[in-house]
């Protein structure tokens, strides 16, 4: 079985090379209507991986320890879920899962009635990039990162599934971001194939709309999740620690999102060809090099797979990668005009894309930082969370700032409504106001909720205007730009006005903190399916309430030695959410427990929700009279 996968895979890497030959060769010859096979190869490709894939399956569900990989990651007290998760738990894993995920995303897009539009030219020209970027995925696989290399003498029991791991949570957020990963190279193929073939222009982002919106929402929501995650299960009671792979995942989401902006210019008014081509390339890049700081070892990071041999191979695509986009988008005409109007929408928009393009720049160099000092240093230093938090917060704030009064910039109110200015500037000084007398007096969580309220403001104002002009497709977007306003209120509160005890006390005492009164009730052992944990069990009041109570763990595994886990949890709330993670228990029998108001931080998952799932409502093609509309009224995704 185990033998049939990986020859499942190098049929497919071999398919995948033969058909981008091919390709190479009928543009070489100028036949572009010689790419039947072409076109077709990527069906095989796609089988042999589902082939491999299931091979996988096959041992982590019968806990097949003679497999390397399901010893290394499964045991005999693992659930069936967390087995057939464990499928991208590890780097070969998850590397199959990220080359399958590419190989259905452009056999999809095959199937778009879109694609039949397309010149031959051009196909072959998109089949040559794709079929050689799977060459390169089956190539790691086969030879840098094996999932079916097989072990002698066979264990009695595997190493088991990380702790960590198992949670809903962290099990879905890997996939979530691979699928976007993978969604971002179709539009980038078909921006490098377009701009190549000598046919008629195509928009290459028409075509590939659904890729792009989808790949966007997959990572935006992967990344929340992983932030959920974090905060469910480290037992800190953050959310986000600026980690080296924390930070690789948002950087191709900042350059997607500013991809999103600059491509609503171009729709409307041909501007910035060049530049969008560079721009889905790199976020493609961004996601190569993402996979890079996690399994080449070259960052140290808790979410790291460690020191590995695929470095050097996934270094030397992301160069390769560049080169070649760098090469096309330098050698394609200037097609579009200049902003002469500094205030205009698309003005608006461009200075939008900048600022996270800096943004992400930012959070790379800082990343990076270790490596970059190792050259001068004696020693490698990195940056902590107060870097990030003293740049990257205020750079934030500042986008929540233009995002609150970018309407009176736009062509919608530039003609003489004075009373929109006073609208929105009101609000703004009237919620500081409000959130200063109600001692709230943070400034940056002073100007970056004043700024929500703003902002919330405007998007009634647009859902209004978009309701008149029947311009019905970019409700999702209005609801993905409400969800984020959600999310900065959420991370506003949450990060500015935490409190945060260590409380050491007994069974039956009490402790105040925040307003909320804690009694130990009492603490206890118990022994679950590989592990043994303690409990404790706390009862919250506020006043003379009982409002719930709240029972944290500690585990110890027997796989893992003497690590302990944390399992916390929390009293669930729109306004302040209590949190507890349990750290230990003394000599004397005194329980430490880490206890914390987090004040809405559940609305930073609302409106990550609504950032995920919305946006799904414009995936679907709009009738002929919105896009009319649409076009007489100036209407901006």
């Amino acid at each position: 079985m185990y033998y049939f996968g990986f020859l499942a895979i190098v049929m497919a890497m071999l398919l995948s090379a033969a058909a981008a030959l091919a390709a190479l060769v009928a543009l070489w010859n100028g036949r572009s209507t010689d790419n039947a096979f072409v076109e077709k190869a990527h069906y095989g490709t796609s089988l042999c991986l589902f082939l491999a894939a299931a091979a996988l399956l096959h041992g982590l569900f019968w806990q097949d320890y003679s497999l390397q990989y399901a010893a290394n990651y499964t045991d005999r007290f693992l659930s069936l879920f967390y087995r057939l998760t464990a499928f991208w738990a590890g780097q070969p894993g998850s590397m199959l899962f990220w080359a399958l995920v590419l190989s259905v995303s452009a056999t999809l897009f095959a199937r778009y009635k879109a694609y039949a539009s397309l010149g031959a030219c051009t196909r072959l020209w998109f089949w040559l990039f794709q079929h050689g970027l799977m060459v390169f995925f089956t190539l790691m696989l086969s030879a840098y990162s094996n999932p079916f290399l097989m072990q002698t003498p066979v264990p009695l029991d595997g190493n088991g599934l990380n702790p960590l791991l198992q949670n809903p949570g962290m099990i879905i957020h890997p996939p979530l971001l691979f699928i976007g990963y993978a969604g971002f190279f179709v539009p980038s193929c078909l921006a490098l194939a377009t701009h190549l073939a000598n046919e008629e222009p195509v928009a290459w982002f028409s075509v590939t709309r659904l890729h792009l919106l989808l790949s966007w929402m997959f990572l935006t929501a992967g990344i929340m999740l992983g932030a959920w995650w974090a905060y469910m299960e480290l037992g800190w009671g953050g959310y986000w620690a600026w980690d080296p792979v924390e930070n690789s995942s948002l950087v191709p989401w900042l350059f997607a999102t500013a991809l999103l902006h600059t491509l609503s210019i171009e729709r409307r008014t041909g501007q910035f060809p060049r530049f969008n081509l560079f721009l889905v390339c790199l976020t493609s890049i961004a996601t190569l090099f993402a996979t890079y700081l996690v399994r080449s070892g070259v960052i140290d990071s808790v979410h790291a797979f460690g020191q590995g041999t695929v470095g050097t191979p996934l270094l030397t695509a992301i160069v390769v990668c560049l080169l070649l986009t760098v090469g096309v988008a330098l050698t394609s005409k200037r097609v579009g005009k200049p902003i002469t109007n500094p205030f205009s929408l698309e003005a608006v928009l461009s200075y939008t894309s900048w600022f996270l393009i800096a943004l992400g720049c930012i959070i790379t160099l800082a990343t990076m930082w270790p490596v970059l000092t190792a050259f001068f240093a004696k020693t490698r230093g990195g940056l902590d969370a107060s870097f990030y938090n003293r740049v990257c917060l205020p750079l934030a704030t500042l986008l929540l700032l233009g995002m609150a009064f970018c309407p009176l910039l736009t062509a919608s109110f530039a003609k003489g409504q004075k009373r929109f200015v006073c609208l929105f500037v009101g609000v703004f000084l009237c919620s500081a106001a409000l959130l200063w007398w109600a001692g709230y007096q943070h400034p940056l969580a002073l100007l970056a909720t004043a700024s929500v309220g703003t902002i919330w403001l405007g998007l009634l104002i647009r859902g209004i205007r978009l309701i008149r002009t029947k311009s019905y497709r970019h409700f999702p977007f209005v609801g993905a730009h409400l969800g984020l306003a959600f999310c900065a209120l959420g991370i506003a509160f949450s990060s500015a006005y935490s409190l945060e005890k260590d409380i050491l006390f007994v069974s039956g005492e009490t402790a105040d903190i925040g307003g909320y009164s804690l009694t130990l009730d009492n603490i206890r052992q118990e022994d679950g399916a590989g592990y043994a944990a303690l409990l404790a069990t706390i009862s919250v009041e506020q006043g003379d309430t009982v409002i719930g109570t709240l029972v944290p763990e500690r585990r110890i595994y027997q796989k893992f030695g003497d690590m302990q886990f944390s399992e916390v949890d929390t009293l669930f709330s729109l306004g302040n959410e209590l949190y507890v993670s349990l750290l230990g228990l003394t000599a004397d029998k005194k329980v430490l427990v880490r206890f914390s108001v987090k004040p809405l931080v559940n609305w930073l998952w609302f409106g990550a929700f609504c950032m995920s799932l919305l946006p799904l409502l414009g995936c679907f093609s709009r009738p002929k009279k919105d896009q009319q509309a649409e076009e007489s009224q100036g209407v901006h995704a």
